[in-house]
């Protein structure tokens, strides 16, 4: 401690992790470690909090740590460095062993609290970027469901399961994931909710989409007016349906009384075989081609064969009946679900006194018929691609036509496109595109591949073909989320094996991608002298700040609450200083 020329108290520190100090500081200005600290946790404290061990599990999160120990074990350990404990609000860090113990012991309960923490911390920041969003038309979402392997001996990891990830099949999980599209800030996740590693993407388009409202606390107004239409259709349907139903019992009945005719007239036939035979033999007389008994004998022959055709037409028209029976008794069901959904999306609509318009993108695994038509009922405009084999047939037979001609869109891509087709087995008209372009093969050689594009709202995509194919293609930004969210914040690796935790530690990862975001253009707006590319908020080279300026050595000195850090000459950035005040301005959004 030292006295400074304006006679404040000043403290000079080291650090070997910079950019934890001053993510340190920012969190402080966003309440992070007061929230963690009143966490209510039934653990027992001996020489540090549970709470404290919950926090560094969290900046272990934004130093990119691969693995548990090297909170402790690294060449720089984090619990070694109180410069970094001091930035958060803590007087010293505990051993990896301790964060781990504390891991394995949380709760569900206790997990869900820091989670809506932190999103509490950044529920404004979220706010007024939707708020941009919306000004210029509309919110942007991306959804995803992206694997974490596991060992595929490994028989400790609760509920792992095997599923197909990236087309192979091995232990693990699955990540639902659904981030938004950020003028500010390039792409800010929302949601990451993990799953057995069996599920698939076609069942998870609702809830991925019911994790973002809940985050944005926004969204459109439901399609009411497409349900009644479609409801209208479906009883016109349904009575065509019972019609089907009814000439099938027709049929049934028809086939059982031919089979109960034949079989009256095979039991006299046998009967009168019987005496005759009887009779034959008694008198000695030989069966000749003509007799009565040769007639009698050819009769019961044609009427036993008559009466196995007409037991399998029975059995036929029984199968058809019951077939029917399940169709109709299916659609009734389905037909209840949409009424019961229809009134559900009136209460909703009647309580969504600020609605958005929203986009949504997802990939083909996500596009089967049932899963797009309830995203188009929810009130989102979809860019996506069929599920499956589903029409890739149609456009294929489609796009034989001579007459049209493909349109380039990319350096390697031309598309065909078809305006508001209705098709047989979709409720509502979708745009269709019909893509090709060549892709490169193992063997070298390149193979012309084709693909379909889906697009239902309010955008005329088919008057800008490369406009909608860089749209659809634009959602490969949550692939680099997912991405930097494996490499650089090393969730593939999980740190813990209890349930709670490890849907803390999904979650620490996503929020982490986010508040280096948030950070850098905080630290831009008050340090201009910040290393080259961190300024540019949308893109602020975030493996850089966490890989690099994570692990940068620094001196510090304090001036109560705000920082001067000084970054050594053992540093990539030497020579720069930093002046951190801990303070923040957010504007509150009005939502209208």
């Amino acid at each position: 401690m030292s006295e400074h020329e304006d006679g404040t108290d000043v403290e000079i520190s080291t650090t070997d992790h910079a950019m934890l100090v001053i993510w340190g500081q920012y969190a402080q200005c966003l309440g992070i470690p007061q929230g963690f600290a009143k966490v209510r946790m039934k653990q027992k404290m001996v020489k540090h909090k549970p709470q404290s061990k919950v926090l560094e599990f969290l900046v272990a999160h934004l130093a990119g740590l691969e693995y548990m120990k090297d909170i402790s074990r690294s060449a720089h350990p984090l619990d070694q460095d109180r410069a970094v404990a001091q930035a958060w609000g803590e007087r010293e860090w505990a051993d990896y062993s301790g964060v781990s113990r504390t891991m394995s012991a949380l709760t569900e309960r206790e997990a869900a609290q820091y989670i809506a923490i932190l999103e509490e911390s950044t529920q404004a920041i979220i706010d007024g970027e939707v708020q941009e969003a919306l000004g210029r038309g509309a919110v942007i979402l991306d959804g995803d469901l992206t694997p974490r392997r596991v060992s595929d001996s490994s028989r400790t990891y609760p509920e792992a399961s095997f599923g197909y990830m990236q087309d192979t099949l091995h232990l693990g999980y699955q990540v639902g994931v659904i981030s938004m599209s950020s003028a500010t800030y390039g792409r800010l996740g929302l949601s990451a909710c993990r799953y057995t590693g069996k599920t698939v993407s076609v069942t998870q388009g609702e809830s991925l989409v019911l994790e973002a409202e809940r985050r944005l606390g926004r969204r459109p107004l439901r399609r009411t007016d497409l349900l009644e239409q479609r409801l209208a259709h479906r009883h016109g349907v349904q009575q065509e349906m019972r019609r089907k139903v009814t000439g099938a019992d027709q049929r049934l009945a028809k086939a059982k009384m031919e089979a109960a005719t034949t079989a009256g007239e095979l039991e006299q036939t046998r009967a009168q075989l019987a005496e005759l035979e009887v009779d034959y033999q008694a008198r000695q007389r030989p069966e000749r081609p003509n007799s009565q008994l040769a007639r009698v004998r050819q009769r019961t022959e044609v009427l036993e064969k008559r009466l196995e055709h007409h037991r399998k037409n029975v059995a036929q028209a029984q199968a058809w009946f019951k077939q029917k029976q399940e169709c109709l008794v299916e659609w009734k069901a389905e037909t209840a679900a949409l009424v019961q959904r229809y009134q559900s999306f009136q209460t909703e609509n009647a309580a969504n006194a600020h609605p958005i318009q929203a986009i949504l993108r997802l990939d083909a695994g996500f596009g089967d018929h049932r899963n797009l038509a309830l995203l188009i009922e929810m009130g989102y405009e979809i860019y996506t691609k069929p599920f499956g084999n589903w029409l890739s047939g149609k456009l294929s037979k489609m796009g034989s036509d001579r007459e049209l001609s493909w349109q380039k869109v990319s350096q390697n891509a031309e598309l065909l496109a078809w305006k508001a087709v209705q098709l047989e087995d979709f409720p509502y008209p979708v745009d269709l595109g019909y893509e090709r372009f060549w892709q490169k093969q193992a063997d070298g050689q390149s193979k012309l591949v084709f693909s379909v594009l889906v697009h239902f709202g309010p955008r005329d995509v088919c008057a800008d073909l490369p406009g909608w194919f860089h749209s659809y293609n634009a959602r490969q930004s949550i692939e680099a989320a997912n991405k930097e969210v494996r490499q650089v914040f090393e969730v593939q690796h999980f740190k813990v094996r209890t349930l709670p935790s490890m849907r803390l530690q999904e979650y620490f990862a996503l929020f982490a991608a986010n508040f280096v975001r948030f950070a850098a253009l905080w630290l831009a707006n008050q340090c201009p002298q910040i290393p080259d590319g961190w300024q540019v908020s949308h893109c602020p080279r975030v493996k850089e700040q966490v890989k690099v300026g994570a692990h940068s050595p620094a001196q510090l000195v304090w001036f109560d609450k705000d920082c001067l850090i000084r970054f050594t000459d053992r540093s990539v950035y030497a020579g720069r200083s930093l002046f951190l005040k801990r303070q923040v301005a957010i504007q509150l959004t009005l939502r209208i």
